[in-house]
């Protein structure tokens, strides 16, 4: 698994750890804060939702590849605090399944990173950002945090059940959405080629919630279902989140991305 390493002084960088059920803590990255928050994004990655996060040396290395993770100083730089959030210290070994994910121990996790959030930059609207794997904690949570929380973001989202051998659960398959209290925002690549966050299933939800749809980017290095292919909004990394951070500023965004 690559790594990436960031000096933690050079741009004010943290590991933040929170403790939070009995004997469990909960790290999370703040990248480099902007000049002027406007918003504030907790991220929650795909996959099992382990990015390694670790200091070493001086140093802050986790793993980079997936969506929010590597597109974290896009939002930044466009006025949004970035928290990128890692598995709790019980799941440091195999990561987060889906059951976690929509459960209540999870929330409890989120609860205090939320609030840490909200101590840090008082009155700026926290957002719930989540891509493939990662959508089941933006939506469980959306729906439990109510307007707690300004919005939810879900980019590639995991629309049906999965049965891999290293990842499997019903994702979002028996999630009901209307649950979600707070404004909801859905971005999918058109060309998206997993199996179990197919576009059309974004479609038939237009008439219900915006939609940002995405098309073309660089040919994929990765597997269909994996970071770096359209599944990731590989390629359009940059115009994707321009138009996820003008929907949480209220600004005009685009629904299509070509």
């Amino acid at each position: 698994m690559l790594l990436t390493i960031m000096t933690v002084a050079a741009f004010a960088q943290e590991i933040v750890t929170l403790p939070t059920r009995p004997n469990v803590t909960q790290s999370y990255f703040l990248a480099s804060l902007p000049q002027n928050p406007q918003a504030i994004a907790v991220l929650f990655p795909g996959g099992n939702g382990l990015i390694q996060l670790r200091e070493e040396k001086g140093q802050i290395r986790f793993s980079p590849n997936n969506f929010v993770v590597r597109t974290r100083g896009e939002f930044v730089k466009r006025g949004v605090i970035a928290a990128v959030v890692d598995a709790p210290s019980d799941f440091q070994s195999d990561g987060m399944n889906d059951e976690f994910r929509l459960g209540r121990d999870h929330f409890t996790d989120m609860l205090a990173v939320v609030a840490d959030l909200k101590k840090r930059s008082s009155g700026t609207p926290v957002f719930l950002v989540g891509t493939s794997r990662g959508t089941i904690s933006a939506a469980a949570l959306g729906a439990r945090f109510g307007d707690q929380v300004a919005g939810v973001v879900l980019t590639s989202t995991l629309f049906r059940q999965s049965s891999g051998r290293s990842e499997s659960g019903p994702g979002l398959s028996r999630f009901d959405f209307g649950t979600i209290k707070v404004p909801v925002l859905f971005v999918h690549h058109v060309s998206d080629q997993c199996g179990v966050t197919p576009y059309g299933d974004a479609a038939r939800l237009v008439d219900k919630y915006p939609l940002v749809s995405v098309l073309g980017g660089r040919p994929p290095q990765s597997g269909a279902c994996d970071a770096l292919s359209a599944h990731g909004f590989f390629g359009k990394e940059s115009e994707t989140v321009e138009q996820i951070v003008n929907w949480m500023l209220k600004k005009p965004f685009h629904e299509k991305v070509e």
